[in-house]
């Protein structure tokens, strides 16, 4: 038998993070076992859909690595691969459903449901539809219909027995079919609900395995009502483990995670991408822009494969010591028997640790390529990039080293070297240079750095050693003078590497631009 999974993703909201884990324990399966990947787009939810949020799925499982085999802008066998398209298919299995006897017309109106459920409610007992307004008959449809009511197609589900499943990631789940509604599958205009829709696709795309999140389980009984009632195999099924939000057991959502990152000692992942975002353009309050969302990743300028990886590690092991996986080793390792039915915590703090492991493990020339287009972006180099351009951001890469944690940083690290003139912090105005001495140990600098032959680091570093051991000082007290008045800022690469990078005269040139800031001599 050939694997063949499948990811099935509404488009109603952008990538979610859980989501992805969804799609990529699909893709690690179909790929370990030599078959096929599948994308749905299961849009039968007419009134949710988000037309621009079908882009950022197909765009951001595309920048995760996450191919598919059929499937949109793919193509396959089996298509069209867009559940609004298969409505035919769908109808023709309510019909079937009916003609077998498995679903019923109902011409209850919601009212009327309603105050069935409120009884039982009251009575204490689990409600299940009476069922008094079903139409069995010809007859009883043409009594409704002369009263006015509309009908939907409902399943009629069993009331004795149960169901057995053997999930591969819970083992054995029993449901008693006592506890199931009778489940709306077509509505009164004829269009399918998604339970009936899923079911009739996973067959028709041949989809053997299942592999969906936890909160899918209780749709599980209805659903296989509706595959052995219309003939079909059921597939295996696997239900993953919650992804939680961190340090609790609770559904991980946008807003608390958000809230969690600004509130939390660890704060640089929001850090750096509201600071992006500002450079980017792009509103920091946008849905998108958000540690949920997958774009929130890409935006801030996050490695795939360390997302890739990251989420692996959510609800599967391997042993209890490997943490980090290439992507044929993950491919080669990955069964669902090593998945953990609890709940995963999300942990940004690890997601960060793994990101650094690979951001530390690209050479200089990756690292150039990664964070060019966000200089591009920002206006700071052109598209494509000079070679004059390139180089002097492979200079900043270098003397920056482990600093450039995500791509997105290097609009902080480099931003000073590409302009004519660097914005001046005020408050490092303040705390840096409006203070007694500083002007005149500016220009003695400024003095001994003209005379610097060659304009290299370790030169640089000795003529301003000499300045403040001829001054009484310490170091400490030029050097931060220095950095301010070069780059406008109080953070960056070492001073002397960006004097270097800088060169001569941009270096003197920005000295003296920042003497007038300077608290005047005497």
């Amino acid at each position: 038998m050939t694997v063949r999974t499948r990811f099935a993703p509404s488009p109603t909201g952008y990538l979610h993070i859980g989501g992805v884990r969804t799609a990529l324990f699909n893709w690690l399966f179909a790929r370990q076992r030599g078959g096929q990947f599948i994308l749905r787009i299961d849009d039968t939810d007419v009134a949710r859909n988000v037309d621009e949020a079908l882009q950022p799925i197909l765009d951001g499982l595309r920048w995760l690595g996450i191919d598919w085999d059929e499937g949109p802008g793919v193509g396959g066998p089996h298509a069209p691969y867009f559940q609004s398209q298969r409505a035919d298919r769908h109808k023709a299995a309510a019909a079937r459903l009916l003609a077998t006897g498995h679903a019923y017309r109902d011409f209850a109106r919601p009212e009327e449901v309603d105050e069935e459920r409120k009884a039982a409610q009251a009575a204490g007992r689990p409600f299940l539809y009476s069922r008094r307004f079903a139409a069995f008959t010809d007859a009883d449809a043409a009594r409704f219909e002369a009263e006015g009511r509309p009908s939907f197609v409902r399943l009629k589900m069993p009331r004795e027995g149960s169901l057995v499943i053997d999930d591969a990631v819970r083992g054995r789940v029993e449901f008693a079919w006592e506890r199931e509604q009778d489940h709306v599958i077509q509505r009164a205009d004829g269009s399918c609900l998604y339970h009936l829709a899923s079911v009739v696709d996973d067959h028709d795309l041949a989809i053997t395995h299942v592999i969906r999140a936890e909160e899918h389980l209780s749709n599980t009984p209805r659903q296989a009502f509706i595959a052995t009632s219309l003939g079909y195999p059921l597939p295996a099924y696997a239900h993953l483990p919650l992804v939680a939000e961190p340090g609790s057991r609770t559904k991980l959502s946008k807003r608390k995670l958000a809230q969690y990152l600004k509130n939390n000692d660890f704060k640089q992942v929001m850090d750096h991408g509201l600071r992006i975002a500002e450079r980017m353009g792009v509103s920091a309050d946008a849905d998108t822009f958000n540690p949920v969302i997958v774009d929130f990743y890409r935006e801030v300028g996050y490695l795939p494969w360390a997302i890739d990886n990251y989420l692996a590690l959510l609800g599967w092991s391997y042993d209890d010591k490997t943490e980090f996986f290439s992507r044929e080793e993950l491919t080669r390792h990955f069964t669902l028997e090593r998945i953990n039915a609890s709940p995963a915590s999300f942990d940004p703090k690890k997601l960060w640790a793994v990101q650094d492991h690979y951001m530390a493990m690209l050479t200089a020339d990756e690292r150039l390529a990664m964070m060019l287009p966000f200089l591009a972006r920002a206006g700071l180099v052109a598209d494509p990039a000079t070679p004059g351009e390139r180089e002097t951001v492979r200079k900043v890469i270098e003397a920056s080293g482990d600093r450039l944690k995500v791509a997105g940083d290097i609009l902080a690290y480099a931003d000073f070297f590409l302009v004519d003139e660097p914005a001046i912090d005020p408050a490092a105005v303040k705390q840096r240079l409006a203070k007694p001495g500083v002007r005149a140990l500016l220009e003695a600098f400024s003095g001994a750095l003209a005379a610097v032959e060659p304009f290299e680091p370790p030169m640089i570093e000795a003529a301003l050693k000499q300045v403040v051991e001829a001054a009484g000082l310490k170091v400490g007290d030029l050097v931060h003078a220095v950095r301010v008045a070069v780059t406008g800022k109080t953070v960056g690469p070492g001073l002397y590497d960006c004097l270097a990078i800088l060169g001569r005269e941009r270096s003197l040139d920005r000295i003296r631009r920042a003497l007038p800031a300077c608290e005047p001599i005497g």
